[in-house]
């Protein structure tokens, strides 16, 4: 009963971090799982990481551009733009495909 009632006051207390206070407890954790000198290849690779994924974005939306000024495209081109975006296109026809590109592209933009 004591255990269970300590419990719910550590939850309690927990909940009412705020964001700033969270940032700090992550950010100690990752210095002592990962120690200080691991922190800056971290932020390079997940920098990195972010890149490439914007990168990857900008693409498919020059290509879905394209597509839709020459009109008919190939299901193979809409298939390797929507697994980019990590998108299931095995039961989609093509305009269900190309809305789904468009919809994921502009989730993403936001």
């Amino acid at each position: 009963m004591i255990l269970t009632e300590g419990l719910s006051n550590l939850i309690m207390q927990f909940a009412g971090l705020g964001g700033l206070e969270w940032v700090i407890i992550i950010g100690l954790i990752v210095v002592v799982f990962f120690g200080v000198r691991k922190i800056p290849e971290l932020a390079k690779s997940f920098g990195k990481a972010s890149a490439e994924f914007h990168k990857a974005r900008i693409q498919a939306k020059r290509e879905l551009q394209e597509m839709q000024s020459q009109g008919n495209v190939g299901r193979e081109k809409l298939e390797t733009i929507a697994e980019s975006l990590g998108i299931d296109y095995s039961n989609k026809n093509d305009d269900e495909l190309r809305t789904a590109i468009e919809i994921e592209l502009n989730k993403t933009k936001q």
